[in-house]
């Protein structure tokens, strides 16, 4: 009885989607451009949340040591900044290899300008690079190493340097692009809901003479509602599928031809978003529909 209930209802869900022909059309060009728009800001946020994750993870801090530590203090400096819980990695960078990495940042005039120093003439200090596991605790981390240098006697750190002022502001813009985004993809996905509603509430208006007979002669609300669940569904698969298209294959153009040009910024891989963004489309439009069938219908079934 159920499977035969079920069997009806996807029979007559599927008529009413080509019999209401234009109504159909005009549902899912609605659920098209709603979950296209909603798409376009999903690809958008996911974009500028791993390239603000790259920035912030690019964050580290520069130690420099005087240039007359010795050895054992240096040595015993980098075993303080290890023990550290925030710190995942102290990178020791002697003198030597600080001037190669001067030298590639200036480029070939660079290499002109300083290739007289040797070893023994290298004015520079050897250092360390200290990452951390989490980009906010970096001040916090400063810090500390500033700490261990006024607590040692012979204070064999020249500078500890971060980008400070400039690493905080960078952290209070890269949130607020992403709870924006967050924001705006919520918003959106509910004015999806509401167009789509409104949508199919005229399908179903043009529809009420036909509800009322079944009512009358006996109809249950379930069975009455069935085929709109079902109809309504359809036109969400429908829509989704066709905005998942169109997005998908702009998105792969755009990385093809144009990311060569967008100022050395690379996207996030379709086939690493794909699965994320089609699954909450697909089954957002299915929601939609059916949402907006059942709430549309629910004032027609008061006979």
């Amino acid at each position: 009885m159920i499977f035969n209930n079920l069997a009806r209802h996807f029979r007559e869900g599927s008529k009413s989607v080509f019999r209401n022909g234009w109504m159909s059309f005009a549902s899912v060009i609605s659920i098209v451009i709603s979950l296209f728009i909603l798409g376009v800001f999903m690809f958008l946020s996911i974009n500028v949340n791993t390239i603000t994750n790259q920035i912030d993870n690019q964050v580290q801090i520069r130690v420099f040591m005087k240039l007359d530590t010795t050895e054992e203090q240096r040595q015993l400096v980098e075993t303080d900044i290890g023990n550290m819980s925030e710190v995942s990695k102290v990178i020791p960078v002697p003198k030597e290899e600080g001037m190669k990495l001067l030298q590639e940042s200036l480029g070939e005039d660079g290499k002109d300008l300083l290739s007289g120093y040797t070893k023994e003439t290298n004015p520079l200090p050897d250092s360390f690079t200290v990452e951390v596991y989490e980009p906010t605790a970096i001040a916090m981390v400063a810090k500390k190493i500033n700490a261990i240098n006024e607590t040692n006697s012979a204070k064999p750190i020249w500078k500890v340097q971060y980008g400070k002022g400039t690493v905080e502001s960078l952290f209070k813009v890269t949130q607020t692009v992403r709870n924006f985004g967050l924001i705006v993809v919520a918003g959106l996905a509910v004015t999806a809901m509401f167009l789509i509603s409104n949508t199919i509430k005229v399908t179903i208006m043009a529809r009420q003479r036909e509800i009322s007979i079944m009512k009358l002669v006996g109809a249950t609300n379930m069975f009455i509602r069935g085929p709109f669940f079902i109809e309504g569904a359809l036109l969400g698969i429908l829509g989704s599928a066709v905005t998942l298209g169109l997005l998908f294959y702009g998105y792969q153009q755009l990385i093809t031809h144009f990311e060569f040009g967008l100022l050395m910024i690379k996207l996030v891989p379709l086939q690493d978003v794909w699965l994320l963004i089609g699954g909450t489309l697909l089954g957002l439009g299915i929601v939609i529909g059916m949402w907006g069938s059942t709430i549309s219908i629910r004032k027609f079934l008061k006979v």
